[in-house]
């Protein structure tokens, strides 16, 4: 059976997870949604992955939603095609929620739930020819799964404009909604521009980024009362005297690297 998703992870613990479908312009359907969600929870799971980078193949990111599959969705049931839809929400909800820091690498087009799939990482870099639409007004259709990610990305401002109109919108608009952080002349600068951000991240204490992103998700919105301000003792309290904050601790103290720089 044909796999259009890879995953590798090298000696550094860097792993890319490719969408391999170009001829398709690595549109999606429920197979390669299931290989995604697979390959997420995997290198989240591996102790040997550091760092996850989502990359395509061919000159787009992805187009979004395969033809043939919608075909198939318009004939299901209106409970299959809720099923369905959990499928792609399950998918969105593992890479979003991954331990591990994550960058789409976007070129090319990146299209309704490939819009999605970026809004989703932590941290995304575009060439200045990518482009991006939330395109599903267009046919009748919203962009429900991923629309809490694309929010939370874009703002809601942004979001009811361009869910609205479905227009194509560039990559320095995309930059300066928040949706990219970075946009780069080409291909070959695209690849160092995530190269320099993974050494980045790897400098860092593998628990510490984890904490703090979980952090992100547990501040985002509240009020600022006294039981926000008891949890963020307790969680510098914890990380101080965990095995990785004592390392990096005594390593500054020491002027020294830190035992997680290979």
């Amino acid at each position: 059976m044909t796999s259009y998703v890879t995953t590798v992870i090298d000696t550094r613990g860097v792993a890319t997870v490719t969408l391999d479908n170009p001829e398709k312009h690595n549109a999606f359907d429920d197979k390669i949604i299931a290989e995604l969600t697979e390959a997420f929870a995997h290198v989240d799971s591996d102790p040997a992955a550091r760092v996850m980078v989502l990359a395509s193949s061919g000159r787009n990111f992805s187009a979004g939603a395969d033809l043939n599959w919608m075909k198939r969705m318009a004939s299901f049931s209106h409970e299959e095609n809720r099923q369905d839809a959990r499928a792609l929400a399950n998918l969105l909800k593992v890479l979003n929620f991954m331990r591990k820091p994550t960058i789409a690498r976007v070129q090319g087009a990146a299209f309704g739930g490939a819009v999605g799939l970026v809004s989703c990482c932590d941290m995304a870099i575009a060439t200045d020819r990518a482009s991006f639409s939330l395109s599903e007004v267009k046919i009748g259709l919203m962009p429900a799964t991923i629309s809490p990610y694309v929010v939370a990305a874009m703002g809601q401002r942004a979001s009811r404009r361009y869910f609205a109109t479905a227009e194509r919108f560039s990559a320095n608009e995309a930059l300066r909604l928040g949706l990219v952080s970075q946009v780069v002349s080409d291909e070959g600068a695209l690849d160092a521009a995530v190269h320099s951000l993974v050494d980045l991240l790897l400098a860092n204490s593998p628990a510490a980024m984890a904490a703090s992103k979980q952090l992100i998700f547990d501040v985002a919105g509240k009020a600022v009362n006294d039981a926000l301000i008891d949890m963020t003792c307790q969680r510098i309290a914890d990380i101080r005297v965990s095995a990785e904050g004592q390392e990096g601790l005594s390593a500054f103290l020491e002027k020294r690297s830190p035992n997680w720089i290979q």
